[in-house]
């Protein structure tokens, strides 16, 4: 029967997309490239756990729904309904989509010598054709999950950060779902590009306002060029209903430095799959992530840092707090081209089993074929330290709150590198709520 409705659910998208493509100019840059993935997913249709990458993850109970593939109507949403999804302790720029379609009436992207503007308009508009031509789906992989954001590809966030330019504040990417349908499947697209010696800060969210099932299939290109630094912050922390396929590619130039922090809280199956590329030298990726779920929630980091050049360096760091009968997916690779000597790549993953009936499936990868490296992976599952629980308790600390400063403190090695207080402080308040204390301390 799932299987059923599962072919039920491809042939909607089929039909969809021909209505889609109706509406869109066949004569526009981009056609060939939409035309070109539907093919693919139509080909591969959705991912199932015949596939190596997928052994560990299954939509199935994700896909049995009757998703809308487009919103029937403009959902217009109130500033106070969602305004606590926003981080407010500093100024920031905003870029706020609405069932996939941009809301400028919760968005502020007033700027001086940048541009930040729809990926629909950048599609038309001649200032930004050629950026576009260069960048748009260069990175992306014709996967199946990919293939299907790509055929849909309409809205979404295109940033382009000049040469030395230091955006002087964050840019906030929501997308919110406001579950007019009974079941809703969004494709955010996000294109960004940094140029040389520039650097920007971004948060990321998805939020559901609905009880309704939600599915977001989410792909972002991120280009850094020679000098360039960018800073990526994916708040996951979604309801029981929404479910988020989360695409991210990654292309560095010489002496650029990006760091990608996932924080995975909430949500009912959350699959991140984050793939690095290094094209020059001297360049460090930064991949940290924590995840704190319980009930029967599922997070799946899927992570590839290639080395394709020397003298670079990557370093991955992502902890795990599982509870109840939650399941965690930890599947890093670490690829070292025979030209890429001299690198310095790093890579774990700790994980800890508060009940019995968690789980978590851990398969961290090297593939060097370089002789001149230095590459570590290493991956833990325990349980918290009962001596260290027992001492905090005879000093006078509660068992509930001391599990929980335990907790904090294994997380804490990836929230000391969040380079943005605010956002440091709002992590640490998801976790106390997660953990279920009160922190007591400020940072």
């Amino acid at each position: 029967m799932t299987e059923e409705r599962i072919m039920e659910l491809k042939e909607k998208i089929v039909s969809s997309y021909v209505a889609f493509e109706n509406e869109m100019d066949i004569n526009s840059d981009i056609h060939d490239i939409r035309s070109e993935a539907f093919h693919n997913f139509e080909k591969l249709g959705f991912p199932t756990k015949k596939l190596e990458a997928w052994k560990y993850t299954s939509l199935n109970n994700v896909l049995k729904n009757d998703y809308s593939i487009f919103a029937n109507k403009d959902n217009t949403v109130e500033f106070a309904d969602v305004k606590k999804y926003f981080i407010h302790d500093i100024d920031t720029y905003k870029i706020v989509f609405i069932d996939g379609k941009y809301s400028s009436f919760l968005s502020d992207t007033t700027h001086d010598g940048k541009d930040i503007c729809l990926l629909s308009a950048a599609f038309s508009k001649s200032k930004y054709k050629v950026v576009v031509e260069n960048y748009f789906n260069k990175i992306a992989k014709q996967d199946n999950m990919t293939s299907l954001n790509t055929a849909f590809a309409n809205e979404g966030a295109y940033i382009y950060i000049p040469r030395n330019v230091e955006v002087e504040k964050p840019i906030q990417i929501i997308n919110f779902t406001t579950g007019s349908e009974a079941a809703t499947m969004v494709q955010p697209r996000n294109l960004i590009v940094v140029e040389q010696n520039a650097h920007v800060q971004i948060i990321e969210r998805h939020q559901s306002l609905t009880e309704n099932a939600v599915l977001t299939n989410a792909v972002t290109e991120i280009f850094a060029a020679k000098d360039a630094t960018v800073d990526y912050y994916k708040i996951q922390n979604d309801d029981d209903n929404a479910s988020l396929v989360d695409n991210t590619y990654i292309e560095q130039k010489s002496n650029s430095v990006v760091s990608v922090h996932t924080f995975s809280f909430g949500g009912n199956i959350t699959r991140n799959n984050l793939n690095f590329y290094q094209r020059g030298e001297h360049i460090d990726s930064i991949l940290k992530g924590i995840t704190i779920i319980e009930g029967k929630q599922h997070v799946d980091h899927h992570t590839l840092v290639h080395h394709i050049e020397p003298n670079c360096e990557s370093h991955q760091d992502y902890k795990g707090i599982y509870n109840e009968r939650s399941t965690g997916v930890f599947n890093g690779k670490v690829i070292v081209e025979k030209e890429a000597q001299k690198t310095n790549a790093y890579q774990q993953n700790n994980n800890v089993l508060i009940s019995d009936k968690a789980t978590i499936n851990a398969k961290p990868q090297l593939e060097i074929f370089a002789d001149d490296v230095k590459c570590s992976h290493g991956c833990t599952i325990g349980q918290l330290d009962d001596d260290a629980l027992f001492y905090m308790q005879q000093r006078g600390i509660p068992k509930k709150e001391g599990k929980a400063l335990l907790m904090y403190a294994f997380a804490n090695t990836v929230l000391e590198s969040v380079k943005i207080p605010e956002v440091k402080q709002r992590i640490t308040k998801l976790i106390a709520t997660k953990l279920g204390v009160n922190i007591g301390f400020d940072l």
